[in-house]
């Protein structure tokens, strides 16, 4: 295998995590289009790279790509938007569930610890990545890749409206989410598998009600 073989996997995938944090932490907004020329230059690489990051990001849901437009970070309306937060009430609890009999006590000890820095007061994009840890974690031990796969995509879909609407509202909502993860952290220390699903769709399911009073998010 050639040098250049093996740099350019190592390269896209260096170049899809950038792109990744930058859609993630709103730098990249929905509706702007990635570039492979601009983005090759800022991130000094060649194109080839930059195409194979574009097809990763693709995967993971972060980005559209249409033939001879290029990629796209996608603008969904707000019954899309609805929809996904739908798919998510459905496909989390069957992850939390698959997942739960094999969370490990280092698994409880960190999701502890992001609770505890939560509680603690941070801005909104340090809520947001202790918050998607938070979730993905009590996820991550569910054997079926498909299932992990499909929640980690409906996250990164909706990532930029749960940043719009803690934006509006975080603050006047921090407590319900505080007490919403603790009983949830409770009932998964107790592997009861019926609070713990109860306690996660109502989780998600309060914020889709309250996303959908807020159709000002979906129209920047």
């Amino acid at each position: 295998m050639s040098e250049l073989s093996v740099q350019e996997p190592a390269a896209s995938e260096r170049i899809a995590a950038i792109l990744r944090d930058e859609i993630l932490s709103g730098k990249i907004s929905p509706g702007q289009r990635i570039l492979q020329e601009e983005v090759a230059e800022r991130l000094g690489s060649s194109r080839l790279p930059v195409r194979e990051a574009i097809r990763i990001l693709d995967a993971d849901g972060l980005v559209d790509v249409e033939a001879n437009k290029g990629a796209r970070v996608p603008h969904l309306d707000i019954n899309q938007v609805e929809v996904l937060y739908r798919m998510r009430e459905r496909l989390e609890p069957l992850a939390l569930i698959e997942s739960m009999p094999a969370l490990t006590e280092a698994d409880f000890e960190r999701l502890d610890e992001i609770q505890v820095r939560i509680e603690a007061g941070v801005d909104v994009q340090a809520f947001l990545e202790l918050d998607r840890e938070f979730h993905l974690l009590t996820y991550s031990h569910c054997p079926t890749e498909q299932l992990r796969d499909s929640v980690t995509r409906l996250w990164n879909s909706t990532s930029h409206y749960r940043r719009a609407f803690m934006e509006i509202t975080g603050a006047r909502r921090m407590w319900i989410v505080n007490a919403e993860h603790r009983l949830l952290l409770e009932a998964l220390a107790r592997q009861d598998s019926q609070d713990a699903e109860r306690y996660l769709v109502g989780h998600i399911q309060r914020t889709r009600k309250e996303l959908s009073q807020h159709p000002e998010i979906f129209t920047h």
